[in-house]
């Protein structure tokens, strides 16, 4: 599974997961830390992310255009990089049954 962070997602977020999930990528790493929501949306549909995001234009956007790419929502307040870590790893399972599903668009994780 190829997950695509968020600016809005601390890079050292993938230090944590990339066991876990080892194509992990942020934008910062592709140079798409400033770019538009359609730009990253574009970017993860043509390579085959899955984006994972606090924001929740990403969720709506699912609404409005299904999938690819999914769309994973960390809905969870102002929390640590920790935080956001063990909530991703604590549903590794989820995450892949997510993945694994053609009908799902979006999965919210608290």
């Amino acid at each position: 599974m190829k997950l695509l962070f968020d600016q809005n997602l601390s890079h050292r977020l993938i230090e944590f997961i990339r066991k876990a999930f080892p194509d992990t990528i942020h934008v910062k790493d592709i140079g798409l830390d400033s770019a538009s929501d359609t730009v990253i949306w574009e970017f993860a549909k043509k390579e085959g992310f899955t984006i994972i995001s606090k924001d929740s234009d990403f969720h709506q956007r699912s609404f409005l255009f299904g999938h690819p790419p999914k769309v994973i929502w960390i809905q969870k307040g102002n929390c640590s990089t920790n935080e956001i870590s063990k909530i991703i790893l604590d549903n590794i399972s989820h995450i892949h049954d997510f993945e694994e599903n053609p009908d799902s668009s979006f999965l919210i994780l608290e």
